[in-house]
């Protein structure tokens, strides 16, 4: 057995390993590829356990990837896990793809949103058996972002998530609507519906909607420059943030696009990481 689990560990980024066919110990980490969490193909996380974990004291930052809601991949948010790995030793990770958008009405919306909270119920259901605790922080770029907001403050019922870190999301649907037509082609592309012929899935795939005074402290970063989620999108959060009194802080970099540079990269890893120090114990 202990065998298996040191072979999945190795090939995490090209196998499959089952977690109903593994034990851990927790003296050892222990890495799982693709853990499926549902039927389709793009069901599944990547789970990261730090040796020496607990169910009292280790807590896990969940990371979700972007691309508009109808491309990405979680391989692209393996260098920030492997990056924040480094510098939260203690931490387990889960690194998830979901549904994605296409053509025809498939996977349009809210099956995006219903897959990160399938992922993170799974995950959290087994906390016994992975030997960590149901303390969540939740991080996400762009589309991976909105995901991460809309979870924490709508579908976290018991309070799991004890912070969000939100690199460029989009928080506000319907503002984004208005802002023209490339926010409009992308939306169509996630929703499958115009504005005009259904409100009802804007407004309640829209994360500020569900803030209220008991939401999750909130990191926001966001770039000047970034005309594809655009500063009013931020703007908005932190005012709904601020209306209701939740913990929040901005970082803005007035010279960055849709992404950071390495070194604004750094900047924002290390102020994320001193946010979640601060408000998660």
């Amino acid at each position: 057995m202990r065998h298996l689990i040191i072979i999945c560990s190795i090939v995490l980024l090209f196998a499959s390993c089952s977690t109903e066919e593994l034990t851990t110990n927790s003296n050892e980490s222990v890495a799982y590829a693709n853990v499926e969490f549902g039927s389709d193909p793009l069901q599944k996380m990547d789970i990261f356990l730090p040796a020496g974990r607990t169910v009292n004291t280790t807590k896990t930052m969940v990371v979700i990837h972007g691309g508009s809601w109808t491309s990405g991949d979680k391989s692209e948010m393996t260098a920030v896990v492997d990056s924040l790995k480094k510098r939260l030793p203690d931490y387990a990770f889960i690194n998830l793809n979901y549904r994605l958008a296409v053509n025809n009405m498939i996977n349009v919306f809210p099956a995006q949103e219903n897959d990160v909270k399938t992922a993170i119920e799974f995950y959290l259901g087994k906390s016994s058996t992975y030997e960590i605790s149901k303390d969540i922080i939740v991080l996400g770029a762009s589309a991976g972002a909105h995901l991460a907001m809309l979870h924490s403050y709508k579908n976290d019922p018991n309070k799991h998530v004890k912070a969000v870190i939100d690199l460029f999301g989009p928080t506000d649907l319907v503002a984004a609507w208005n802002e023209g037509f490339l926010y409009q082609l992308a939306l169509m592309a996630a929703t499958g519906k115009t504005y005009d012929l259904d409100h009802a899935i804007y407004t309640q795939s829209s994360p500020v909607n569900f803030i209220n005074a008991q939401s999750p402290p909130t990191i926001a970063l966001q770039g000047g420059m970034d005309f594809i989620v655009t500063p009013a999108q931020t703007n908005i959060l932190i005012v709904k943030l601020n209306s209701m009194g939740v913990s929040n802080q901005l970082i803005f970099y007035p010279n960055e696009g849709h992404g950071f540079s390495q070194a604004n990269n750094t900047d924002a890893i290390t102020k994320a990481l001193i946010f979640i120090a601060k408000y998660v114990k």
